[in-house]
């Protein structure tokens, strides 16, 4: 919501983050994630395709973004 306060509406990041009590570390913060995730991804995805009753929902851009 922050970002888009910035760009959408041309706000600064400090004001952004302070109308959104967040810090600018977290606004800017960028996760690393590793070639494993895709891989633990999949492997849970086959895991509950087999147990149904577990209700688990992965969705597959939450772990391919850079």
């Amino acid at each position: 919501m922050a970002m888009n306060a910035v760009a959408q509406h041309g706000v600064s990041v400090a004001l952004a983050c302070r109308a959104f009590e967040i810090s600018e570390t977290c606004y800017r913060y960028s996760p690393m994630l590793s070639d494993e995730n895709e891989e633990i991804a999949d492997w849970l995805e086959r895991l509950t395709a087999n147990k149904r009753s577990w209700g688990f929902v992965l969705t597959k851009t939450a772990w391919s973004r850079t």
